[in-house]
């Protein structure tokens, strides 16, 4: 009988170590193909991953006031939102124009394919950004990445609708017309930087860039934004950009804050480093 009562109990005991072990593999298996699952979710392709636009959204998107209920019924319809993380692209060079893009909160860089030469950022897009409207007037391919820095939130209006918006609003075309005008103008700005070595005035103009009351609504008196983020936006090291911030700082054209930057006098911060500038002029 003893004999019979250990045999039984070293069955049950094996069965029990079995059962465990058991609902451990199967507690491992359903771990690492919810884990995957969170990954391929995380990969999806951005159009995958859209939502449509919610009232919340509105803020960043100040044109939608210019447009006429039938016309704002319309793009609301077309208009889709998607959350981007750091290194997504969302316009690539060569690949053809269409949509519309805003960001709606976050902040990207428009550059060009560092593959093929020395990395250039041709400018940083902040949130209440509107960008891309000269590609699709043109109706050609990108000519420039466009990637986040940081989580970002960005909308695209398809093109489609974009043009159909030209061409039964006037408001909508004013606001437009005044968005080309306003980058052409930055761009003009941009390419005489580029002329100047002196990272101090780098780094000011680069700034003032992103206070643009007209291409950035959003931003305000204070930009969030890291030293790491503004080194990759003006090409300099982001030690070399913590000094030029305590130069810029100490002249009271901005103020270093947890998170961010305010600007002081976005009149100077725009004008620094005009006497380089005319030197060159004449030289």
């Amino acid at each position: 009988m003893l004999t019979a009562c250990l045999t039984l109990c070293c069955h049950l005991g094996d069965n029990y170590a079995g059962v465990f072990l058991g609902l451990t593999l199967a507690w491992l298996d359903l771990v690492q193909q919810l884990t995957q699952t969170l990954q391929r979710g995380v990969h999806l392709p951005l159009i995958e991953r859209a939502r449509l636009v919610e009232q919340r959204d509105w803020a960043a998107i100040p044109w939608l006031r210019c447009l006429s209920r039938e016309q704002r019924e319309r793009t609301l319809a077309d208009l889709r939102v998607v959350d981007t993380q750091p290194g997504d692209f969302i316009c690539k060079i060569g690949r053809p124009a269409n949509l519309w893009f805003g960001v709606l909160d976050g902040l990207m860089k428009m550059s060009n394919d560092a593959s093929v030469g020395v990395s250039i950022t041709f400018t940083g897009i902040p949130s209440g950004a509107w960008f891309g409207e000269g590609t699709l007037l043109k109706r050609e391919s990108y000519r420039y990445n466009v990637e986040a820095l940081r989580h970002t939130v960005v909308a695209g209006l398809p093109a489609h609708t974009f043009h159909w918006l030209l061409e039964n609003s006037i408001p909508f075309n004013a606001y437009v017309m005044n968005q080309l005008n306003e980058r052409l103008g930055q761009f003009i700005a941009a390419r005489e930087v580029d002329r100047i070595s002196d990272p101090d005035v780098r780094v000011a103009r680069g700034l003032a860039a992103l206070f643009n009351p007209v291409l950035y609504p959003l931003v305000g008196q204070l930009l969030r934004i890291t030293q790491q983020e503004l080194a990759y936006l003006v090409g300099l090291s982001r030690q070399r950009v913590n000094e030029s911030l305590r130069a810029l700082a100490q002249q009271n054209l901005i103020r270093v804050e947890y998170g961010g930057l305010q600007v002081l006098d976005l009149n100077r911060l725009r004008s620094f480093g005009s006497d380089l500038l005319l030197g060159l002029g004449r030289s």
